[in-house]
């Protein structure tokens, strides 16, 4: 791994930096009262939270016609999500009274 160079910006270089962040209205600097209490944020790995993944999916095994597997991940990067989500409306049309008559391969 190539290790990278800090280039440090020229007197005139950073006297410019200062003066656009002088002009910009949404930066502030902290006073040292402020920065002392400053919280550090700190999350770990993973989904933020409140995301959509609170209700978090269960990994399980099943089998599946290798035909639906190709066509399925043919449609790229996501085909579990998009797998997931053909289920689920199976399932509610299930709940609404629709066919629960089960489609096989011919």
């Amino acid at each position: 791994m190539k290790k990278v160079r800090l280039i440090k910006p020229s007197p005139t270089e950073d006297a410019a930096i200062a003066a656009g962040i002088a002009a910009d209205p949404d930066a502030m600097e902290l006073n040292d009262e402020q920065f002392a209490e400053a919280a550090v944020a700190k999350r770990g790995r993973g989904r933020p939270v409140g995301s959509v993944a609170d209700m978090r999916k269960q990994s399980v095994t099943m089998r599946l016609d290798p035909d639906v597997v190709e066509a399925m991940r043919a449609t790229g990067d996501g085909w579990q999500t998009r797998v997931n989500d053909l289920l689920r409306q199976a399932y509610v049309r299930g709940q609404q009274g629709g066919s629960r008559t089960p489609l096989r391969r011919a």
